[in-house]
């Protein structure tokens, strides 16, 4: 059983692609996924540049973070699992973001780090509504309006009513209350008296659930098709690429 929190939710490609072959950005991007991957094992959060004092061309910078709940053990693991498809979703790019249930990984060519942003990346709201309206919505305002202004990860409860935000770790408080305000107004608009509801702007997160829906993962929706679409199609290029090495070597073993 795939765990919930390495869920496929959206990835991010470069128009711009770099040559194939060994190349210093190549080296330098093999560089900063392996730090990635090293980092998360005693922290939930890192950022990394590599190259940009010396050679511009082939400088790169990226980050990973893990949603607050994790444990060490499940955000390496789920960091792992992101940083071995990202380069599958996103192939040769310059810049590729991915985002599972439970961690992020982005990397650009460009420095991004700190900059604001507050682009809606991906949202999804449970089929399953809540018949008593009213009381439902008025504990879910309450539950979003204590996200507002908090930093890190951050989760309250009212009744029977959960949520939680979080940003990520290089944006200001101030920037980061913005950001996570920003979502709340997304969630409340984008998702009306859903059971449960996630929004991803292009630096923070907010989510909320009734009791019971915390995991709605099973629930179809636009995005859920995207997500298995993706991973058909890395199952596809995995598959492609382990006959094209069978053949080569039937055909070394044949010669």
């Amino acid at each position: 059983m795939v765990k919930s929190s390495y869920v496929y939710l959206y990835h991010g490609c470069s128009q711009e692609k770099y040559p194939h072959g060994t190349t210093p950005f190549e080296s330098n991007l093999n560089s900063l996924l392996s730090s990635v991957v090293s980092s998360s094992s005693h922290s939930s959060y890192n950022a990394f540049s590599i190259g940009n004092d010396t050679s511009p061309d082939s400088a790169i910078f990226g980050l990973y973070q893990c949603r607050g709940d994790l444990k060490l053990p499940d955000c390496s693991e789920c960091v792992h699992s992101t940083v071995s498809q990202i380069g599958l979703a996103c192939p040769y790019s310059y810049g590729a973001s991915l985002q599972l249930d439970g961690c992020y990984v982005r990397y650009e060519h460009v420095d991004f780090l700190g900059r604001p942003d507050t682009s809606l990346r991906y949202n999804k709201c449970s089929r399953s509504v809540v018949t008593d309206d009213a009381e439902f919505l008025r504990r879910r305002d309450v539950v979003l309006a204590e996200l507002r202004g908090d930093i890190g990860f951050h989760v309250s409860s009212s009744g029977s009513v959960s949520g939680f935000g979080q940003c990520l770790g290089d944006l200001s408080s101030s920037d980061c209350s913005t950001c996570i305000s920003e979502a709340v107004n997304d969630l409340k608009t984008l998702c009306g008296s859903a059971a449960a509801g996630d929004v991803f702007l292009g630096q923070c997160h907010a989510r909320y659930w009734a009791s019971g829906y915390y995991n709605y993962a099973s629930e179809s929706s636009s995005g859920d098709r995207v997500g298995k679409a993706v991973t058909v199609i890395i199952g596809v290029v995995v598959a492609l690429f382990v006959l094209v090495v069978l053949l080569s070597l039937c055909k070394k073993a044949m010669g």
